[in-house]
């Protein structure tokens, strides 16, 4: 079982593996996570996104912007903070 530890560290290391720009999405992590049974996790991928979030870590993005994670609806995407 994929925890949000685990979660969370996989974030930071997909991130790592990019320009400080780049962004990626959750089924990006859930995919690196879980190859085989990564649906499962895009939920606790978010919500380990919204807790970093919290933590001033990353930012949530849609459309390129910066937006709320509690409110977010629809595709994300995630990124380090500015």
């Amino acid at each position: 079982m994929v925890n949000e530890k685990d979660l969370t560290s996989k974030i930071r290391e997909l991130l790592s593996a990019r320009s400080a720009e780049s962004s990626i999405c959750p089924s990006d992590v859930a995919r690196a996570a879980a190859p085989e049974n990564w649906r499962p996790l895009m939920e606790p991928v978010r919500e380990a996104a919204r807790r970093m979030v919290a933590d001033g870590e990353v930012q949530i993005t849609q459309g390129g912007e910066v937006v709320d994670p509690e409110s977010a609806r629809g595709p994300i995407r995630i990124r380090w903070t500015r």
